[in-house]
Formats: C-alpha cells, sequence, structure tokens
C-alpha cells in the first residue's frame, strides 16, 4: 500500500509515538514518547512497563485468521499540537499501559469511538490518559477490531476483545499491583457501545477459551459510558455505527441482540452515562434508554446531560462549557462507589 504524509502502516507501539512525540516535546499531555515494542500475553514474568502495549491474544485474535488488512492511521488535524488521527485495519488488539507516579490500584480500560468504522484514538483515546493517570489509575488504551473489515462473526469481535481486555488486566492485576474488584472501562460514541456491551454481555461465549486468563470474569466492576451508542432501533440507532456493526438490513432479533439497553441485567455493574442534550449525532435517547434499563434492574447508576456540547467532546472541546467538569464528576462518582481510594 503505498503511503502518503497523511496514510502511515504501523504498527500500535509505532503509532503511539507518532502520535505522541511532538505533543509531548510541547508538554501538552506530559506523556513521554513510546519507545516500547508490543509483547504477547500471557507471559507469567512481565513486568507492566510505561505504554507497553500487550498484545490481547497469544496468537492470532479469533476469526481473524485470513485477515490481511493493514493497520493504517490517517491524520484529519492540521494542527501538529491538536493531533486527530483515525485508526483502521487492526488484526492484532491489544492494551497499551499508561502508568501513575503513584498507583492506588484501579484500572481504567479506555475504548475510543469511531463509528465502527474507525477509532479516534487521540481525541478518545490518548487524550483520556491525563484526566485519569494524575488520579493514581493505571490507564489502559484499548485497540479492537472492527466489524466491517473481514473477520470471520465481525459483528461479535470488538465484543471479544472487550472480554479479553478485562481478562487479561484482571487476570494479571496482583503482578502489576491493581485490585482485581476495580477494573473499570470507559467508552466514547461507538466505543460506548463496546463498553456497554461487555457491562452486558461479560458472560456471553463469543470466542472459545485460548489460555488460562479466559477461566477469569470479563465484567467490568464499573462502566463510564460518554455520549454512548447503546440503541440499534431505526430511529434512535447511529445510522453510521449500526450499519457498520450489523449491516444495511438487520432483522429484528438482531437489532434487539446488539440494542445494550436490553441486554442490562442483575449483574450489569454500577454506571455513570454523561453526554450533551445538543448532541445531534448519537441522540441523547440511546443514554437515556440505557439508564432507563439500570433502573429497572436496581442497578446503581448515574445521568448527567449537559445542554451543550455536541458530540464527540472528549476533552479538548469542552473548554469554556459546563461540560468541561466531566472528569471531576467521574472521579467523584467512582470514589463515591469504592473504586478511587
Amino acid at each position: 500500500m503505498p503511503t502518503t504524509p497523511h496514510s502511515l502502516c504501523l504498527g500500535f507501539a509505532s503509532i503511539i509515538a507518532t502520535v505522541l512525540g511532538p505533543v509531548a516535546a510541547a508538554g501538552a499531555w506530559g506523556i513521554p514518547p513510546a519507545a516500547v515494542e508490543p509483547v504477547a500475553l500471557p507471559a507469567p514474568t512481565i513486568p507492566l512497563v510505561e505504554q507497553q502495549e500487550l498484545l490481547l491474544w497469544p496468537g492470532t485474535a479469533p476469526g481473524s485468521a485470513n485477515v490481511t488488512i493493514e493497520e493504517t492511521i490517517i491524520e484529519r488535524s492540521k494542527d501538529p499540537l491538536h493531533p486527530d488521527r483515525a485508526l483502521t485495519g487492526v488484526t492484532r488488539p491489544s492494551v497499551t499501559a499508561y502508568l501513575p507516579r503513584k498507583a492506588n490500584g484501579t484500572a481504567l480500560i479506555v475504548a475510543p469511538g469511531g463509528g465502527y468504522e474507525r477509532e479516534v484514538i487521540d481525541k478518545e483515546g490518548l487524550e483520556v490518559v491525563s484526566a485519569f493517570r494524575p488520579r493514581g489509575i493505571t490507564v489502559f488504551v484499548l485497540k479492537y477490531r472492527l466489524p466491517a473489515e473481514g473477520h470471520r462473526n465481525g459483528r461479535d469481535v470488538p465484543l471479544q476483545d472487550a472480554q479479553r481486555a478485562v481478562r487479561v488486566v484482571r487476570g494479571n492485576a496482583a503482578r502489576w499491583g491493581l485490585d482485581p474488584a476495580r477494573v473499570g472501562i470507559i467508552g466514547f460514541s461507538a466505543g460506548g457501545h463496546v463498553a456497554a456491551r461487555v457491562a452486558t454481555r461479560f458472560m456471553a461465549k463469543v470466542y472459545d477459551p485460548v489460555d488460562a486468563l479466559d477461566a477469569g470474569s470479563a465484567r467490568p466492576d464499573f462502566a463510564v459510558l460518554m455520549y454512548p451508542v447503546i440503541s440499534m432501533e431505526d430511529g434512535v440507532a447511529h445510522a453510521g455505527s449500526s450499519r457498520a456493526l450489523l449491516g444495511p438490513t438487520p432483522d429484528k432479533a438482531t437489532v434487539a441482540a446488539y440494542s445494550a439497553d436490553l441486554s442490562v441485567g442483575p449483574q450489569t455493574p454500577p454506571t455513570l452515562l454523561i453526554l450533551a442534550d445538543d448532541d445531534k449525532s448519537v441522540l441523547p435517547e440511546n443514554a437515556i434508554r440505557f439508564y432507563a434499563a439500570l433502573k429497572r434492574a436496581a442497578i446503581p447508576a448515574e445521568l448527567h446531560v449537559f445542554a451543550q456540547g455536541g458530540h464527540g467532546f472528549g476533552i479538548r472541546k469542552t473548554s469554556g462549557l459546563p461540560v468541561a467538569v466531566w472528569p471531576r464528576l467521574t472521579w467523584d462518582w467512582l470514589e463515591a462507589h469504592g473504586f478511587l481510594k
């Protein structure tokens, strides 16, 4: 594949270095450039290293054996201090670790959005690190496979990777100085659907066990859903996410199976939802439906709907708006529920 200045085929560790290099030099996030090659798990003696990319699967990911696409990033920003890169072509899903100076034992897996067509690795991935790492939280940015890129059972590959990510982090918690009862997930937009699915479908058997880590629970202990895609129902669903995940004409049973609000149950973890009322891309009804389902199931839940913010505000688009307080709201919520110590 020919490369241009805005289209690079790279390993994820190289992507991280590419993304963070000039920005870290400018001190925007305080995250040093990565220089650590990916490692496969399980590896019983491996320590947790800053910006270590941990491949989720010891071999080829389930259903990806015949997929030949290459990982590609597209730079969509013209401002070198505010990159906006989109990742596609994922075949080796992973989590990349970002370590606090003084860890408190809480782990947070970050699922970026991108409409299930790409992953927005700056605004909803790397920049999120700066909001949580200073609070002593060990952050893992998830790189998950996309459903329409040729994987077998493509609809389920994001859930496979999310389940495996929770199991990898929890299964290594003692070794990494983490509390296995404080492993949570935050997801943005379509990444919010990934997070909501693993929060409600953590017991679903979507892949065959590959090692001892798969004997562990894939249930996150808490979930934070940011302007999330939830429903696949026409008129409520984000059309692009629904099409990428389910195809153009899913039947009613499939729509129901992949609408996360319809999978809420008594073991769904405590959940915080944050969004803007003026979101025209992913309708607020998505989060409202999930909140209502949580309340019906008597799951601890909190919903914050800000008047302004639109869709995809992340951190960088909140300046001057009340929604800018969302990281602090999240810290307080985590502390109130005993997940932040």
